[in-house]
């Protein structure tokens, strides 16, 4: 209730401090050797010169570092010795919109411990539904994010694209843009986007998103506005002590997955991306 009486002095405190939440910096590193007589030979593409090597194992240093932030790896507190430090995935962010397609059991950020719990994954793994979609991207909004991007799997996001091209999915016939016949026509054979009552999501196949196992995969309803890569240290080449007759160079980063607000964004767990999409 904002009615107020006029002229009375207002007493009511409407301030809103947010949860503070946390997550732990990981090292990910890579190492190269390269000989001399390697380095002085002319090999083929150029494979034999470090800057060669440096390029692609940096750009290989930079798919790992996407692909664990697409697991559901909890954090873990380093201890300087022999544990090391551990950066939450989304999976183990994204807690208040979940859901399973069978038993698993949500993780999430722990205020006690501080710590981002991984979830559960379930015994079994089910089928994905276009209800499930549809209840996440709504669940997401009403918790007030915009739902821009339907991520997962490259097999997943396949299913989920054949599936709205059968006569059960719950949405209008596709038409035709050039309708008037004044352009060559296109054989379109996906669907990259899906429109739904809450936002237009874009379905994005993410090659790097690993399963959570044989089959079991997980469809990610994203925000991006809320998501961020926080940098200890940024990526960084660095020669080794000599031993022999090579060179080395050390390639490595401290990053962590930052989930600004894990209520903009949904997940939903334990798909049996080898079945096909259902109405549900």
């Amino acid at each position: 209730d904002n009615a107020n009486v006029d002229g009375v002095d207002v007493d009511q405190d409407d301030s809103a401090v947010g949860q503070r939440v946390s997550n732990f910096t990981q090292t990910a590193l890579k190492e190269i050797q390269i000989s001399h007589l390697a380095q002085a030979a002319n090999s083929i593409g150029s494979q034999g010169k470090m800057s060669y090597q440096i390029a692609q194992t940096l750009r290989r240093l930079k798919r790992d570092v996407e692909a664990q932030m697409c697991t559901s790896q909890g954090s873990a507190i380093g201890d300087g010795l022999t544990v090391p430090g551990v950066s939450a995935g989304l999976g183990a962010w994204i807690a208040t919109n979940y859901t399973s397609m069978t038993d698993g059991v949500v993780g999430g950020f722990n205020e006690d411990t501080g710590v981002i719990a991984a979830p559960t994954i379930g015994t079994t793994a089910g089928a994905l539904t276009e209800t499930a979609i549809r209840d996440t991207v709504q669940a997401v909004y009403e918790a007030g994010g915009e739902a821009k991007v339907l991520m997962g799997t490259p097999t997943l996001i396949r299913r989920i694209s054949e599936y709205l091209f059968t006569t059960n999915a719950r949405v209008a016939d596709m038409v035709n843009d050039n309708a008037m016949g004044t352009e060559p026509m296109t054989a379109y054979g996906a669907s990259m986007t899906f429109v739904t009552e809450f936002g237009v999501l874009k379905l994005v196949p993410n090659r790097l998103q690993p399963t959570e196992g044989v089959g079991i995969s997980t469809l990610y309803v994203l925000d991006p506005s809320h998501l961020r890569i926080s940098y200890m240290r940024g990526y960084r080449v660095e020669p080794l002590a000599k031993t022999g007759l090579s060179e080395k160079r050390l390639m490595s980063v401290d990053y962590s997955l930052l989930c600004l607000n894990e209520k903009s964004c949904g997940q939903i767990a334990d798909i049996d991306q080898t079945t096909a999409v259902i109405a549900g």
